[in-house]
């Protein structure tokens, strides 16, 4: 349940087309890249076992021209074979078309193993990033400013380089003709950089006069306007020296005042960094000062 609920707390909220979208068909490079795994290689099997059954029933277009063939199942059996380059020996191609299907399937047979394959890798290839975002976001006072917080920790044991982070607040305004638009709004963060991104980080964004949660009421308002918070970090793999991204979102009901996230750093006496990810998404509550 809570991987569920964290993946869909990194993807865009479904869009619904209506009338003409592209099919699969039009773009079926990224189709295939997008699918899921148990999809994908329940397709590439799909696929194989439907180029066979094709082959075997033009096999049986000419009876007999396949030696020790008896049946369908045989023919099926032998185009497998021949697919896969196997050749056992004991059904063989004796007329002109059988040899001549032979020849066509071995060609299919090298195409689609190529195409699989390069499939595949370019899904392996991917570049991917494990960033933890924190479960919510919190306004607690920061050197006695109501600023807007949430932490990210980079999962994997490597650094990202020179890493940027963008948090944008998207809203629905309606114009006075009464025309309904989306209004997006980068927030000014203290900190967008970080030049290697190793440990954890936490992005802050001061509560002043210039922040869309600034004032009385507030926050009323841009629940109204259905408004929502999107955080992506990019920046440079130093393991892999590719871009990778992440994303996270956060809803207003995400967002809690009055708290603090709980410490997860410590350092020991030989300089090593320890993060206690069960602590990560802990809050306490903000003594009064």
């Amino acid at each position: 349940m809570a991987k569920r609920q964290a993946k869909a707390r990194t993807d865009f909220p479904p869009v619904i087309p209506v009338g003409r979208k592209l099919g699969a068909h039009e773009d079926i490079y990224h189709w295939v890249l997008t699918l899921r795994w148990t999809s994908f290689f329940a397709l590439a099997t799909a696929a194989f076992l439907l180029l066979n059954l094709l082959f075997a029933g033009l096999y049986a277009l000419q009876p007999g021209c396949v030696s020790n063939a008896r049946s369908f199942a045989d023919l099926f059996y032998f185009s497998v074979q021949t697919i896969g380059t196997i050749g056992y020996g004991t059904m063989t191609p004796v007329t002109h078309w059988a040899n001549a299907l032979v020849t066509a399937e071995a060609l299919a047979g090298l195409l689609v193993t190529a195409l699989v394959t390069g499939i595949t890798f370019a899904r392996f290839a991917r570049p991917t990033a494990r960033i933890l975002f924190s479960e919510q976001a919190l306004i607690t006072p920061r050197n006695g400013v109501p600023t807007l917080m949430f932490r990210m920790a980079n999962w994997r044991r490597n650094q990202i380089i020179e890493a940027q982070l963008n948090v944008m607040l998207l809203r629905t305004e309606r114009t006075k003709e009464g025309e309904v638009m989306r209004r997006p709004e980068m927030l000014k963060l203290v900190r967008d950089r970080n030049p290697f991104f190793a440990l954890t980080w936490t992005a802050m964004h001061t509560i002043d006069e210039s922040s869309p949660f600034y004032g009385e009421g507030a926050m009323a308002k841009l629940r109204e306007e259905g408004a929502e918070l999107f955080a992506t970090v990019t920046g440079m793999d130093e393991t892999i020296s590719a871009q990778v991204h992440a994303r996270f979102r956060y809803s207003l009901d995400d967002i809690v005042e009055g708290r603090k996230f709980a410490d997860v750093l410590t350092i020991r006496e030989d300089g090593a960094r320890i993060i206690d990810y069960d602590k990560f998404h802990v809050t306490l509550p903000v003594e009064p000062t």
